[in-house]
């Protein structure tokens, strides 16, 4: 093969399984060489990674799991996620050079994808293409199942978001207004607070780390119950949550990230209220959904360029600072959807 082919390539690697709270030094950068070439015969891509993701739900994957619908990340070797990148050169009859697509890619600044066929192509449609790691990728469609499939909301309900700053809550809560509900959200700073109620449109918002009590918060901003609550936190707020429920409420359980650093989880206390107050509460993973994807696009794209619909990233230059991002995610230093930027289209 031809040296003019390869090229340096720098990755983030995982160095071992994490127990507690991760650290940068669980991640170390090293520069491999890459083919941008596809094997003869392949049909697979070869892609420069644009923007890649950091999600709550790779924090799971640092520790050894056997039984998760998405397995661990390998000690040694790239770490991986969401991404937007560019098709550079295809043996898949679905992908040209050129294209632009988003979804499972390595953290490293090129990547040879073996199996193309989970990837989306992106259309030519004037936004940025950021937005396809979050309001209009796997954090968009999440919001979106989880609120309309699984809380079947109705006008004039009571919704409750937990970290409702996040990729996913700042969405859920936008999608509740639109429809006419009263909703409320929490987050972990005064700046994420002003957010929700100036940016995003919540009625209500709080800061759960000034708060002593929170079921008696929640009944205060609650006082007739919570019909609808999208679950991003567990363990306290959940527990919480719970007494204030109204009869035939809905939980959709979309994360707990209060619990991933956690050796053991915390209890649950106030399960009872799941018989008595008749409440559904459904776990679920966006790949699930995924088929909903070309309508969730229908119904997003319009609100976006209406204005209907404001989005917040916090982004990160750079395929360096990869490792701080990620692990910031797990003490609220970002602020919307925290994506890295590692190279210009």
């Amino acid at each position: 093969m031809a040296d003019a082919e390869e090229v340096g390539n720098k990755q983030v690697i995982f160095r071992d399984y994490v127990s507690g709270f991760p650290k940068e030094s669980d991640m170390y950068m090293t520069t491999s060489t890459i083919s941008l070439k596809v094997p003869e015969g392949s049909k697979a891509v070869v892609v420069k990674n644009l923007y890649l993701s950091c999600d709550p739900y790779m924090r799971p994957r640092m520790s050894y799991t056997t039984d998760s619908y998405i397995h661990s990340f390998k000690p040694g070797s790239v770490i991986s996620g969401y991404g937007v990148a560019k098709v550079l050169d295809s043996g898949h009859p679905n992908f040209s050079k050129g294209d632009l697509v988003w979804g499972f890619t390595g953290w490293e600044e090129y990547t040879l994808i073996t199996a193309p066929e989970s990837l989306f192509k992106i259309p030519n449609n004037d936004v940025p293409l950021s937005y396809y790691i979050g309001i209009l990728g796997m954090p968009g469609i999440t919001a979106y199942a989880g609120f309309y499939e699984i809380c079947s909301p109705k006008k004039g309900e009571y919704v409750y978001v937990s970290a409702a700053s996040g990729a996913v809550g700042q969405l859920v809560g936008q999608f509740a207004k639109l429809i006419g509900c009263y909703v409320v959200g929490s987050a972990g700073s005064k700046e994420k607070v002003d957010l929700l109620k100036n940016k995003f449109g919540f009625d209500e918002a709080f800061n759960y780390k000034e708060e002593q009590d929170l079921v008696a918060c929640l009944k205060r901003y609650f006082p007739e119950g919570i019909d609808i609550y999208f679950e991003n936190v567990g363990g306290a707020m959940l527990d919480a949550v719970l007494p204030n429920m109204r009869v035939h409420g809905r939980i959709a359980a979309c994360g707990m990230i209060s619990q991933y650093n956690l050796d053991k989880p915390e209890g649950i206390y106030n399960l009872m209220n799941v018989i008595s107050k008749q409440i559904k509460m459904q776990g679920f993973i966006t790949p699930s959904y995924f088929h909903l994807y070309p309508k969730f696009l229908e119904t997003i794209l319009p609100h976006i360029k209406e204005g209907k619909v404001a989005y917040v990233e916090d982004v990160a230059e750079g395929l360096q600072n990869a490792p701080p991002a990620l692990i910031g995610l797990f003490s609220g230093h970002n602020v919307g959807k925290q994506v890295i930027q590692v190279a210009m289209e």
